[in-house]
């Protein structure tokens, strides 16, 4: 007898916490369900989707880098709306649907952070996109995005419609200059990828007092980038907030029910030991 499941594909897609956060979750409420992290590299993404479209068991999966973009090409719906990237697809029909659970997480996990004023993306991909999404709903006055890429960052802009201006990493100091905060959207600082480059550690400094930097980094959960902040004295947010806050609407679309309603010091406690 097989056992319905979910699960978090990626690559890399080693170091995920997902399974940890909905397999506790699975557990505490009694549910037959199984959720799994699957390795999928950039040239099987198409296959991979075949085959769970095939498989009656499959309930779903998460998307992590880098697919949150290259998976719409293989989703037969999308609810992403202007963000542009999904990180859930689920079965619908005889087909797949793809939505984005990053904004909710982004909601939730910086909701008692004052974001009116300016703020600053860093990062050009799947998550940024999300990351825009919030700033556009959030009283952010001004986008800042600090990017190698400038020409892509410019085209987020464009696709937003929204007011803003980009940055080069060698700008830092001019793009953080009084910000309400910084939102991390790349991968630097995880383990095994380039650390944030040192311009932008030091410009943190710039940002307005009581300002926020959220990290969507969560391996490590304490990332340097973080440590700067509270050296600062900035409100500094980890990776893990924004991932229980997107996990909890995969979950509900996944099993079909809510997570449970407390215990998310617990999950932490698990997450981080």
């Amino acid at each position: 007898m097989t056992i319905p499941y979910a699960e978090v594909i990626g690559d890399p897609i080693a170091h995920s916490k997902s399974p940890l956060i909905h397999g506790l979750w699975l557990k505490q409420l009694g549910l037959p369900f199984d959720y799994r992290r699957t390795r999928v590299v950039a040239e099987d993404l198409g296959a991979y989707f075949d085959r769970r479209r095939a498989d009656p068991d499959w309930r779903g999966c998460n998307i992590t880098i880098p697919h949150k973009i290259a998976a719409i090409a293989h989703v037969d719906s999308c609810d992403s709306g202007e963000v542009g990237a999904i990180n859930c697809v689920v079965p619908e029909g005889a087909g797949l649907r793809g939505l984005n659970s990053d904004v909710l997480g982004l909601v939730e996990a910086l909701q008692a952070c004052d974001a009116n004023g300016p703020a600053v993306l860093l990062g050009t991909g799947g998550a940024a996109r999300a990351a825009l999404a919030w700033m556009a709903g959030a009283g952010v006055s001004e986008i800042r995005i600090l990017a190698r890429d400038r020409a892509k960052a410019e085209q987020l802009l464009q696709a937003f419609d929204a007011p803003g201006r980009v940055f080069g990493l060698d700008a830092a100091d001019d793009a953080l200059a009084g910000a309400a905060g910084l939102l991390n959207a790349t991968p630097m600082g995880m383990d095994g990828f380039d650390p944030v480059p040192e311009a932008v550690l030091t410009a943190l400094q710039g940002l307005r007092p009581n300002g926020f930097v959220l990290d969507m980094v969560y391996v490590p959960v304490d990332t340097l980038l973080l440590q700067r902040a509270r050296a600062a004295g900035l409100i500094p947010v980890d990776g893990l907030a924004m991932l229980i806050g997107q996990a909890k609407s995969a979950f509900r679309l996944f099993f079909g029910t809510n997570p449970p309603a407390a215990g998310d010091a617990e999950l932490r406690a698990i997450l981080t030991s």
